[in-house]
């Protein structure tokens, strides 16, 4: 498998990974804590409305000069990373994390870790101390980004917090 950055003629491509998956248990913030809860749900392809929503933002994301790295196998994009380039945080040393997404038969194989450490290392380069993260509450999720030393953050951006008030918005050093 290789890691490059996509160009933006390959963004709609990212829509073809298989996001599907089985989720026993999601997080909640209560009280600055994390809580963890039953939730049984699974999750088939893209919501209904977030091909068409999202599209047209990750073009101006990567016309504002987001950085869009892909895992392929062969010529099959099996993962993403989109790290937005807008400065976040009191300091301005946060970058976010927009996506990452790994298709279902790619997991556990490292691909996850490899794009993030690949969208850290953009970030460094670009002067970022923090991948800031919005997380989608599913407890792998919030697993995985743990294990890659996130924490949560409790200072979150107000504008995004905004936008998605049920993910759990993290950072993680680069």
């Amino acid at each position: 498998m290789i890691v490059r950055q996509l160009a933006r003629d390959e963004i709609e491509t990212i829509w073809s990974i298989d996001r599907s998956e089985v989720h026993h248990h999601i997080y909640q913030m209560l009280n600055g804590q994390l809580v963890l809860t039953p939730a049984y749900f699974e999750a088939h392809g893209w919501a209904p409305g977030r091909i068409e929503h999202d599209t047209p933002l990750l073009y101006a994301c990567f016309d504002r000069g987001g950085a869009f790295v892909g895992m392929f196998d062969d010529h099959k994009l099996v993962g993403v990373a989109v790290l937005d380039s807008i400065p976040l945080g009191a300091a301005g040393d946060q970058l976010q994390l927009k996506y990452l997404y790994v298709s279902r038969d790619y997991r556990q194989q490292g691909v996850g870790k490899r794009l993030l450490r690949e969208a850290g290392a953009i970030a460094h380069s670009r002067g970022a101390t923090w991948l800031y993260i919005s997380a989608t509450p599913t407890e792998n999720t919030v697993h995985f980004y743990q294990r890659c030393g996130a924490v949560v953050n409790l200072t979150p951006d107000p504008e995004l917090y905004a936008q998605e008030p049920e993910d759990i918005h993290m950072v993680c050093p680069v």
